[in-house]
């Protein structure tokens, strides 16, 4: 059997939010029929900044436009595509954004739906690990860094 082929990957998308009713909301996006909620992110187009990337893909995936705010940090995982027997190594590079506008209801056809959802609720709802760690650091930045918040 061929060794499997290695790609590297480098996404890039983040947290947009905004407070209503003095609740901080976050977005979301919901994938594979439903059963998957994530943060909004995708490939970073050759030339582009990952802070542009982030921008673009929360844009395209929620309808929301935001303006970055903070670096939220990286995560790194490898997975395999058995039909092209390639071992993928992906970056995320994650983004705070703050909402300036859009509607969520315009949320692109790639995802099943688009959510905002109360800071909490996101950090249950999210089906990852990793995705829970980067709302903890939103969370973190957010009620550190905006005494207001």
């Amino acid at each position: 059997m061929k060794p499997a082929i290695i790609k590297y990957l480098h996404s890039s998308g983040g947290i947009i939010f905004t407070k209503a009713n003095n609740v901080i909301q976050v977005a979301l996006i919901s994938t594979k029929n439903n059963t998957v909620w994530t943060i909004p992110k995708g490939l970073i187009d050759k030339g582009e900044k990952p802070e542009n990337t982030a921008i673009r893909e929360i844009m395209e995936e929620t309808g929301l436009v935001g303006r970055v705010v903070d670096k939220l940090g990286e995560n790194s995982y490898w997975f395999y595509l058995k039909e092209k027997n390639m071992k993928c190594r992906k970056t995320v590079s994650y983004f705070l954004l703050a909402y300036v506008s859009g509607k969520i209801e315009d949320y692109g056809r790639e995802v099943d739906e688009a959510k905002w959802f109360a800071l909490d609720d996101a950090l249950k709802i999210v089906s990852y690990s990793s995705d829970r760690d980067i709302i903890e650091k939103a969370k973190e930045k957010l009620f550190n860094s905006a005494g207001q918040m």
